[in-house]
């Protein structure tokens, strides 16, 4: 009990949403929320944020757990926020069974956290082929192994199958991964947070009942 309360301790003792944040106005987010959620992000990216496109893709699998692991966000635009898996992973076969997933994005310099809800929706194969011939080799041999999340009896065997993934790429660069598959969210509810030191954190809530409602608007309390 007592190396717990050590812990205890030491994470009350790390300090968290020290500031100075630059004060945010949700008066004058009167467009979608794409176009709020751009800004933010060309924030982060100008404040030299690490990885300001990684989120937190969370699902649930069939019997209702969750799972939550990072990626990396493809594409932003009216329709959705786009990533790319493979649809034999865990991840990819939770999404094809319930396709309710959340995404959330966290730039801790800027103390700002972007929540959002939807549903995943499978686009079609052309997009997917062309997303993953624009992954670097590696990334592409990695997806051919066609084994993630899988038991691994011995670590040399990861360098076999990598290894045997890059040669057929050598021998054809066009060669493409059928489980590839390129998702967008479509999005229901989206927060925006701004985290303030004084903990009056500013939250703005965008939500419609589906894709083709209009957003409404309300401001939350911290």
């Amino acid at each position: 009990m007592q190396a717990f309360d050590t812990v205890r301790q030491r994470l009350r003792g790390l300090k968290a949403l020290e500031g100075p944040f630059v004060p945010v106005d949700f008066s004058d987010a009167g467009g979608p929320p794409q176009a709020l959620f751009l800004d933010w992000l060309e924030a982060a990216i100008a404040a030299d944020i690490a990885e300001p496109h990684a989120m937190t893709l969370s699902t649930v699998d069939a019997d209702g757990h969750p799972d939550a692991r990072v990626l990396i966000l493809k594409n932003v635009d009216d329709t959705g926020w786009y990533f790319a898996v493979s649809s034999e992973s865990p991840k990819g076969r939770q999404i094809d069974v319930r396709p309710d997933v959340a995404l959330t994005f966290y730039w801790q310099k800027l103390g700002r956290q972007v929540r959002i809800r939807g549903k995943a929706k499978a686009l079609d194969e052309a997009i997917c082929h062309q997303d993953f011939l624009a992954r670097s080799p590696d990334a592409r041999a990695s997806v051919l192994l066609e084994r993630q999340s899988e038991r691994l009896d011995h670590p040399s065997s990861v360098d076999k199958a990598m290894a045997a993934s890059r040669g057929r790429i050598d021998q054809n660069p066009d060669l493409t991964s059928a489980a590839w598959q390129v998702y967008v969210v479509v999005p229901t509810r989206i927060e925006f947070w701004q985290g303030a030191t004084d903990r009056l954190h500013k939250r703005l809530l965008f939500q419609r009942a589906n894709s083709n409602s209009a957003w409404e608007r309300d401001l939350l309390w911290p």
